[in-house]
């Protein structure tokens, strides 16, 4: 059976589970994905609406919520529907367009993540040098740069697997992911597990090893404030940065970059809603109970809606 045979792809999802269970497992992500939603359009009208977090750090804080909804808003809907129906088809063709935004969202993230790392590390380590450098342009062209660069990247890699022959149409998941749809294919698969090891992991090793250096220098600075609150304020802008950060490479490495040989699919599956479904819950809850200049302006911004 070749590509043009396969018009259908049958999705899985958690099979083996019983309906009683599965019943549970769709209230739960359509409450995580409103709640989601909720949470970071709420960041993104809080930023839009309150003239003191007009900065670069709550520029790139509301960047990171569209990409979490577009990440969620991508996956969550069709989980849902792969839950209730114990499986869902989906078309091949917008199963690789499942793939592209996926791929999208998750490498804007990783930029995204490192331009916020490269924003904390100006302010604590050079702050007399902070506004001069990260200007309005200078962040808005790391954003743009951000968003650019995942489209095109992905451009170049998705096409690659849409033009896989494939020798059936059942993945034992819930979404098109690369994984699976390499195992469907029945096509030589060297040069593609190739192209996505030589991109994967340097690219995620760069964005690691830039984070890691941009934290020791602010450990090191943060050592050398006298000041105990000065030592609290900086460390706290910084705490719920680097939570995401682990949060969100933890997963992918121990999904995409960690051997798979004897890995269970059902184990990937669990790892991915990780960072599909529970990371863009959580991130907004991590940014808005870390910082208190959120949490003040949500209190007023509630107030004002009561009155």
């Amino acid at each position: 059976m070749n590509q043009t045979k396969v018009v259908e792809i049958l999705l899985l999802g958690f099979p083996k589970n019983p309906k009683s269970l599965n019943c549970f497992l769709f209230v739960l992500f359509l409450v995580i994905y409103i709640l989601t939603l909720a949470g970071n359009l709420l960041i993104i009208i809080l930023v839009a609406k309150f003239q003191s977090l007009k900065s670069p750090m709550y520029f790139f804080l509301t960047q990171l919520s569209v990409c979490d909804i577009l990440l969620t808003t991508n996956i969550v809907p069709n989980l849902l529907h792969v839950i209730i129906n114990g499986g869902s088809t989906i078309s091949l063709a917008g199963c690789i367009t499942q793939f592209y935004f996926f791929c999208v969202s998750e490498v804007t993230e990783c930029f995204l993540l490192s331009a916020m790392s490269y924003d904390r590390y100006l302010a604590i380590c050079h702050p007399l040098r902070y506004t001069s450098i990260m200007d309005f342009r200078l962040h808005l062209q790391l954003v743009l740069l951000s968003w650019l660069l995942a489209c095109i990247l992905t451009f170049i890699f998705a096409p690659l697997v849409s033009v896989l022959q494939f020798c059936g149409h059942v993945i034992d998941h819930y979404f098109c992911d690369f994984a699976p749809l390499l195992e469907l294919s029945c096509t030589k698969q060297i040069l593609l597990e190739l192209a996505d090891f030589v991109s994967g992991i340097p690219f995620v090793a760069a964005h690691v090893v830039f984070i890691a250096f941009t934290y020791i220098s602010i450990l090191i600075t943060i050592r050398k404030i006298t000041s105990s609150t000065g030592r609290q304020k900086a460390f706290s802008t910084c705490s719920s940065h680097l939570t995401v950060v682990c949060s969100f490479y933890g997963t992918v490495i121990a999904v995409y970059l960690v051997p798979s040989k004897g890995q269970s699919f059902n184990t990937n599956k669990v790892l991915s809603l990780l960072y599909a479904v529970l990371c863009p819950f959580f991130n907004p809850i991590i940014y808005t109970l870390r910082n208190q200049d959120i949490k003040s302006l949500l209190n007023k911004f509630i107030v004002n809606n009561k009155k």
